[in-house]
């Protein structure tokens, strides 16, 4: 069956129930007030819930985006709007929705590291036209690649080496995973599980 489309209201819809199934974020940066208490007793007693955070920042244009994810509700549509624009194919200016999986793998990999959830964007959205490009000068992409669907992302997480980021994405068997040495960066991706070297 073909995969659904990102749209907008899909994606806040889709990150806010992944949100109710991921446990609590314990790292430093997401402890709030209310912390530790029951569901809903920390809004009943007007103490503010975690949020969970992401920031990212293209390594080709610069421009970097601090989004919260709220606990329950996850990211609304301006935030997703940020999001998806920084991950903009920078190429042809393009942007596409991305899958909000992406956004929540990314927290839970940092967590898992213990670091801040703080990202440098090798590549998020590749439009068809520059993936054949690429292609077309040996850079080794796939044709069907899924940065065309907005479902992979490669990345650097800052203070945690790319060889460990690979191993904790690997044991999280969350979609593929590829490790570029040579090139210093992490390939994730919200498809089946796998994983190589590039």
């Amino acid at each position: 069956m073909k995969d659904p489309v990102w749209t907008r209201r899909r994606c806040v819809c889709t990150l806010g129930s992944s949100a109710l199934a991921l446990p609590l974020a314990c790292a430093p940066w997401a402890v709030a007030a209310g912390a530790g208490l029951p569901d809903g007793a920390a809004a009943d007693r007007g103490i503010a819930t975690p949020e969970r955070w992401i920031e990212l920042k293209s390594i080709h244009t610069g421009e970097a985006v601090k989004v919260a994810f709220a606990k329950r509700s996850g990211a609304d549509g301006a935030a997703l709007a940020r999001l998806q624009h920084v991950l903009r194919d920078y190429r042809v200016n393009e942007e596409h929705a991305m899958d909000p999986a992406l956004f929540e793998q990314l927290i839970d990999l940092a967590e898992a590291a213990g670091r801040e959830p703080r990202y440098e964007i090798i590549s998020g959205y590749r439009s068809p036209k520059t993936n054949a490009q690429l292609r077309a000068n040996g850079h080794g992409v796939a044709e069907h690649s899924l940065h065309m669907e907005g479902r992979a992302i490669d990345v650097r997480l800052e203070g945690c080496d790319c060889e460990t980021l690979r191993d904790l994405a690997v044991q999280a068997k969350r979609g593929g995973v590829g490790y570029y040495a040579r090139s210093n960066f992490v390939h994730l991706d919200t498809g089946r599980v796998r994983t190589w070297n590039g």
